[in-house]
């Protein structure tokens, strides 16, 4: 192969790869690691798999799922389902565990978010209508869209009615219990 070849084919390699690698660098994808049975899309996941934003997670009872995403990790726990959203969990039904500094969880109308940039661990359990935060390490901050409450390290909260916006007084007043974890 000549030095005018191996240009051309170096050239044309550069200009195919380097826009893949851009798109690939703005995905906010991540690994899913199941322990016990899980579904993702609601297809059986037995071993490491790629999760991108929008991919919903569902986990068998005694089963959990860990999903490694830039930095963060979201332990999926017993018996939930969650929608992976790439900067953010959305908890439909059960709980999840996060470890970050930069994402945030949706449960309901509730919003859990890390109050610093260091990482912290909260975890949201969203079940007959409720929606607990437990701040385990460092402090987050919860809001459901009429009240903003800080959750300091090992304190957790309980909120009732969370699918029922128009019920924000209520929803806050409940905010506001807080107990030690």
């Amino acid at each position: 192969m000549g030095v005018k070849s191996l240009r051309t084919f170096l050239s044309w390699t550069i200009i195919v790869l380097l826009p893949i690698s851009a798109i690939a660098a703005g995905l906010s994808g991540a690994m899913a690691h199941p322990y016990g049975a899980a579904w993702l899309n609601g297809t059986p996941v037995e071993h490491a798999s790629a999760i991108f934003p929008g991919d919903l997670v569902q986990t068998n009872p005694g089963s959990v799922l860990k999903i490694d995403a830039a930095g963060s990790t979201v332990t999926v726990l017993s018996d939930s389902l969650v929608k992976f959203n790439g900067d953010s969990a959305a908890i439909e039904r059960g709980s999840a565990k996060l470890k970050t500094a930069n994402m945030s969880a949706h449960a309901g109308i509730v919003t859990v978010t890390p109050v610093s940039s260091t990482p912290t661990e909260f975890q949201v359990t969203r079940a007959a209508g409720t929606v607990q935060v437990v701040a385990l390490k460092g402090d987050v901050q919860i809001t459901n869209g009429s009240q903003i409450k800080t959750l300091s390290q090992g304190q957790q909260a309980t909120q009732t009615s969370v699918d029922a916006a128009q019920n924000a007084e209520t929803v806050g007043a409940a905010i506001g219990k807080d107990r030690p974890a």
